[in-house]
Formats: structure tokens, sequence, C-alpha cells
């Protein structure tokens, strides 16, 4: 419990800021910038538009309302040499989230982690070099935490991220 109190004492989990009531300049600039990450603060001004500096300032409110989380690059991850992709659900020890995700972000092969209900407690999406790299993963270092019960696998055969409409 000491290990996940905050500096200002609360021993809460840290607060998001509170993020202001998005209008429809805002959702314009938030699905541009889901289209393509790189846009200029010109090309955003210009598509919405408003100034280059009221662009510039509602995408760093919404950065610093939480809303934008970061930027980032869509990976092909066939391409980028991991041939094998799967969900893996796991079922853990009760009130042991926090511990089971603080391991599981330490994993370089997941690309995403969720606490969900139903038959399962957690569902991670893996990528992977190969089926033998996944199996390790599986039965060395997801098996190998103490709160996990039990694993399944289910291999992707094929993927596709989902782009914004135009």
């Amino acid at each position: 419990m000491a290990s996940e109190q905050m500096a200002d004492g609360s021993g809460g989990p840290p607060q998001e800021p509170v993020a202001r009531p998005l209008d429809p300049i805002d959702r314009d600039i938030l699905q541009m910038l889901q289209k393509d990450g790189r846009a200029s603060i010109r090309s955003v001004a210009e598509r919405v538009h408003v100034s280059r500096a009221n662009a510039y300032a509602r995408i760093n409110r919404l950065i610093d309302d939480g809303v934008i989380r970061g930027f980032g690059a869509r990976i092909n991850h066939e391409r980028a040499g991991h041939g094998a992709s799967a969900y893996i659900t796991l079922k853990i020890v009760q009130n042991s989230w926090r511990t089971v995700r603080d391991q599981l972000r330490r994993l370089p092969e997941a690309s995403h982690i969720a606490l969900v209900s139903g038959d399962f407690d957690v569902l991670i999406l893996v990528h992977t070099e190969d089926n033998r790299a996944l199996r390790e993963l599986v039965l060395t270092k997801l098996q190998a935490i103490p709160e996990v019960l039990s694993s399944r696998t289910l291999l992707v055969f094929e993927e596709e991220d989902l782009e914004p409409d135009t």
C-alpha cells in the first residue's frame, strides 16, 4: 500500500486532469491527428478553419487534459519481424490486478493489456517473432507470475488496424 501512496500523501491512485468538454473543432482536430499524427499545425489550422495559434493552443489543451495520450506510428508487426500475434487471457488471483499489470507492462511483446469482466480477468495482445517465441512467452514469462492462475492463448491469423472515418 505504501508503494501506491501518491507524492501528495493521499494514498489513492494518480488522478487524471478533468477533461473539458470537446467542441466540433476539437473533434475534427482529433480525427485529423488520428489519421496523421505528423500533420503540421498549419495543415490542422487550415482543415478546421482556425488560426495556427488557436490550433496550437487546442492541441496543447487536448494533451494537457489527457485526451491525447501521445503520438506514435502504426506498425505492420509482420513486416517488423513479429510474425506471430496472439490474444492471451489470464485468470488471476483476486485483487492482484495492479501487481500483475506492473509485471505485464515490462513485457516488450505486449502491446495492449486490459482488465476485463467475464470468464477471465486480463486480456493481453502480444506480438512475437514466431510461435516458438510465443510459446516461451506463455510458458516461461506469463505462467511464472505467481498471481496468474491460468492462461489461454488465441492465435491471430490476420489482423487489421481500423482507420478513423474520413
